[in-house]
């Protein structure tokens, strides 16, 4: 579990948005992902002042003893102020080899390159040597390195990325899993008013961003895997302050009904009626119960809304999911809230800052010897930054 803090404007919701704007460019292309929620386009998403491409670099272990993998991405504009993929890397290191630079399995530039099927190791090559080659020089290169597993490939559309093509493919099994990693990614953008509203009858297996598929996740739950629903709601509803029991109806014109059952009441309360904090905390346990939980889970300041009491348990269900002997998801929240990092290790904690030349900087709680003794002498983390212990010195 990974935790930022930092004071409003430092970047917290940037760098949230930046795993967004990848998944985004997946999906639909690297044009519609700087112009999609509100980004404004390439040059409001580039840093101001400089003019090179924008650069993603994303560090990826499919499991714990698998052979990690680099992706890299350069974005640029093009003559007409259209964003494109100007280069685009998959690299991995050889079986056993501990140092050196890892290999190449998918180059491309300018939408041109080559990739290396199967579990294919790729080549040795010098990859700025290559970049300075025109088209039919690039050919010639890896029709000459050529074999079986390696293939010349040239992309229709310089907006979409490679691995959003060849990740649809067999022969391709390592670009197929880092698609599936990135199409994983479930990034919360949840909001109580869409989870009040009233969907059609029919299961979901997950809860979309928004939340407004809550009771059709609520609704595969019951179908699929009935025994462990019940008792998911029944430790939900123990861990709601007032909810003793959670159930749905299904109303005559097909549509879906959650219901809270609270202690002192006879009739149950409905979606419609019960408080933000309720709704997302209810959202939030249901999803860490996913049976198949995405590989990276985004949470924007999950406090909001939320009595500070409950902020505690709320960090340990994040922390549990994302302990290994659950095989939950690797977690990443921002927050505002000191009572929330009051439940967190000083390694769980980033301190995300705005320097005077207006670039921002992030570090380690735990890098910081005063506040690691101070801790563990029972001071509460929270408390440290409430009193800006945390502050650069």
């Amino acid at each position: 579990m990974t935790a930022v803090i930092g004071k409003n404007g430092v970047g917290k919701s940037a760098l949230f948005d930046a795993f967004g704007f990848l998944a985004d460019a997946l999906k639909s292309g690297v044009e519609e992902a700087c112009d999609a929620r509100g980004r404004g386009g390439f040059g409001k998403i580039r840093t101001q002042g400089e003019t090179g491409p924008i650069k993603f670099e994303v560090y990826y272990r499919e499991h714990g003893n698998a052979r990690p993998i680099t992706y890299q991405i350069d974005i640029v504009i093009d003559e007409s102020g259209r964003p494109y993929v100007q280069q685009e890397r998959l690299r991995q290191r050889r079986k056993g080899q501990k140092r050196g630079q890892p290999l190449p399995f998918l180059f491309f530039n300018d939408g041109k390159g080559v990739a290396w099927k199967g579990e294919q190791e790729g080549l040795q090559i010098d990859e700025e040597e290559i970049e300075q080659l025109d088209l039919s020089e690039f050919i010639k290169f890896i029709m000459a390195e050529e074999s079986s597993e390696t293939e010349f490939i040239e992309l229709e559309d310089l907006r979409k990325l490679g691995i959003a093509t060849l990740g649809a493919l067999k022969q391709h099994p390592r670009i197929s899993a880092f698609r599936r990693f990135i199409e994983g990614w479930y990034l919360s953008y949840f909001t109580p008013d869409a989870a009040r509203s009233l969907p059609l009858a029919g299961p979901q297996q997950h809860l979309n961003i928004h939340g407004d598929n809550l009771s059709n996740v609520v609704q595969f739950m019951e179908r699929e895997h009935p025994r462990r629903f019940q008792a998911i709601l029944t430790e939900i509803a123990a861990k709601i302050p007032g909810i003793d029991q959670i159930d749905t109806e299904r109303t005559s014109d097909g549509r879906l009904l959650l219901r809270f059952n609270d202690k002192g009441f006879e009739d149950p309360f409905y979606a419609q009626q019960v408080s933000d904090g309720t709704l997302k905390v209810f959202a939030y346990l249901l999803l860490l119960e996913d049976p198949t939980p995405p590989p990276f889970l985004c949470i924007e300041e999950p406090e909001n809304g939320l009595y500070h009491k409950l902020l505690e348990s709320l960090a340990d269900e994040f922390r549990d999911h994302a302990s290994s002997h659950r095989g939950g998801s690797q977690v990443f929240i921002t927050t505002h809230q000191p009572y929330f990092v009051d439940s967190l290790d000083p390694k769980e904690v980033w301190i995300l800052e705005k320097g005077e030349d207006g670039f921002s900087s992030i570090r380690r709680a735990s890098d910081d010897p005063i506040v690691t003794d101070m801790v563990a002498e029972g001071l509460p983390l929270g408390g440290l930054w409430y009193s800006d212990y945390l502050d650069a010195r």
